[in-house]
């Protein structure tokens, strides 16, 4: 298949295929007479498992790293469940931090309001320009 109907087929642009090819994340497909790329149901298969990992909030070097996985005919699954539960522990990290975050502009929000106060007295604006701790 043509390298846009793959990139439809997944759901990514051209440019992303071009790029997992420059990467290294796909092979380079056979070529056909005319010089057109052509793809096959594997360079399918690989495209949309890299894309669910990352929906699944591994990175573009951790979903590679999982298919290689794959690939390995020494690896056992214990190595795939310990980069899971690895990356469950970061999201809940990040989830933590983003839930303190969201806390802190509530707080802002609330001592704001929007009321008529001025600018100098705003306190978000205070708060964005007082040095970080």
């Amino acid at each position: 298949m043509t390298i846009g109907r793959l990139a439809e087929a997944a759901d990514v642009s051209v440019d992303t295929v071009r790029y997992y090819e420059r990467r290294g994340l796909l092979a380079e497909p056979r070529r056909t007479a005319g010089g057109f790329r052509d793809y096959d149901e594997a360079a399918l298969r690989r495209l949309r498992a890299l894309r669910r990992a990352q929906t699944l909030g591994f990175t573009l070097d951790e979903a590679a790293g999982l298919l290689a996985l794959s690939r390995d005919a020494h690896a056992d699954a214990a190595a795939v469940h310990r980069r899971t539960v690895e990356k469950i522990s970061d999201l809940d990290a990040r989830i933590t931090e983003l839930q303190r975050t969201r806390d802190a502009l509530a707080e802002l929000a609330d001592a704001c309001g929007g009321r008529d106060e001025t600018r100098a007295e705003c306190p978000i604006l205070r708060a964005l320009a007082e040095p970080a701790s």
